[in-house]
């Protein structure tokens, strides 16, 4: 559920739009842009923050931005968010690899909706390790259906509840071959639902749940660059277990495999299409099932709506460059939830849809403005970087 706080950022959306004209107005009136900007004021001092946020600094260690304002959504009403994306080099004679990259994201609302995360990848010198990382918390009055696609698709099943989740994901890859990686990996997660509606939902789990896990990571990373890709292959594998010996009160593990790949088609497109599944087995809790939604996977479908222990989704997006740092994409994608591998059927797959909007706040880093479209359901997603 961490990414609920998403809404309509209007400010940011038309700063944007601003400051890519006022961008493209100043190559045409460099002396006029000097003087303004010699002027001090604040305005301008503010436009010349936002035009240069998206230039390289070679010899800058660690460069950092900030966007932020207020939202709108179904579920978290009115909010203010704010993310703060920033890259770095660890050795900055070594012009070769990529940079590494870090987003601080956080937000309040008027529901009671609060929440602050980092996330990012630690590239060390030569690509030859590298850190995933991803570490959040928050509180949400939000929804549950009950565990299986049956569940999930009765309207009637809707019951509100808080939730209080902490999350801590890491994956340490080490290369073993040109773009090849593998390495361990770990979770820890509490979550805490209470001002239920209808516990009978849950089956008889309890409402509060900590899972520890631990395991590890095969990946193929041809990628150009991680937070924007215009080409290249991603692909991973994860294995992990949840066992009783690291404080699990139920045992239970899950294999989760995810393909992705960027193909340049024409000037500023891009086709990209990722395929994922998770597969749960063992006595695993609510918390932890397989599920969609969000911003990163069936946009538009309520996250956590369908969950169970098995979960796929495919996804086919077309990105294009418009004008100077803006962009647009189109996607449509199919997903799905079973309690097993073998009980997938063609009648409980779900459709999803939707068109987004890409400003380049910094070098290959997109703030994104998504509506998705989901079987009854819809929803705008406000992020950083690309959904996959």
């Amino acid at each position: 559920m961490k990414d609920r706080w998403i809404g309509i950022l209007v400010l940011c959306i038309v700063m944007h739009v601003q400051l890519s004209a006022y961008a493209a107005d100043t190559l045409k009136h460099p002396v006029d842009t000097a003087t303004s900007v010699e002027k001090g004021g604040f305005i301008d001092r503010l436009l010349k923050y936002f035009d240069d946020s998206n230039k390289q600094k070679e010899n800058k260690r660690f460069d950092f931005s900030i966007i932020g304002g207020p939202h709108f959504a179904s579920d978290t009403k009115l909010g203010l968010g704010m993310v703060a994306a920033g890259t770095y080099r660890c050795d900055l004679t070594d012009t070769v690899t990529m940079p590494s990259n870090v987003s601080l994201y956080g937000d309040v609302s008027t529901v009671g909706f609060y929440m602050v995360g980092i996330r990012g990848n630690h590239i060390l010198r030569y690509n030859r390790r590298r850190l995933d990382y991803d570490v959040y918390f928050f509180s949400f009055p939000t929804k549950f259906w009950g565990i299986g696609y049956g569940n999930g698709y009765k309207r009637s099943n809707e019951t509100k509840y808080k939730e209080l989740m902490i999350r801590l994901s890491a994956n340490y890859l080490i290369r073993i071959a040109d773009k090849l990686y593998i390495g361990p990996g770990g979770e820890f997660t509490h979550v805490n639902a209470n001002d239920v509606d209808d516990a009978t939902l849950w089956e008889g789990q309890r409402l509060t749940t900590t899972s520890v896990t631990a395991g590890l990571r095969l990946q193929y990373d041809s990628r150009d660059n991680l937070t924007a890709p215009s080409s290249g292959w991603l692909a991973w594998v994860d294995m992990k277990s949840s066992p009783k010996f690291l404080a699990n009160r139920m045992a239970f593990s899950h294999t989760e495999i995810s393909v992705a790949t960027y193909v340049p088609v024409w000037t500023g497109g891009i086709a990209a299409w990722r395929a994922h599944g998770k597969f749960c087995f063992g006595d695993v809790p609510w918390s932890m099932l397989a599920t969609f939604g969000g911003s990163h996977s069936m946009r538009g479908y309520y996250e956590g709506r369908y969950r169970d222990k098995c979960e796929y989704d495919v996804t086919m997006e077309l990105r294009q460059n418009i004008w100077g740092r803006v962009g647009a994409v189109a996607w449509a994608g199919v997903g799905s939830v079973a309690p097993e591998i073998d009980r997938f059927t063609s009648k409980h797959i779900l459709t999803n849809f939707g068109i987004g909007y890409r400003w380049e706040f910094k070098k290959n880093c997109n703030v994104r403005l998504d509506f998705g479209i989901g079987r009854g359901e819809s929803s705008f997603i406000f992020n950083i970087n690309e959904a996959f």
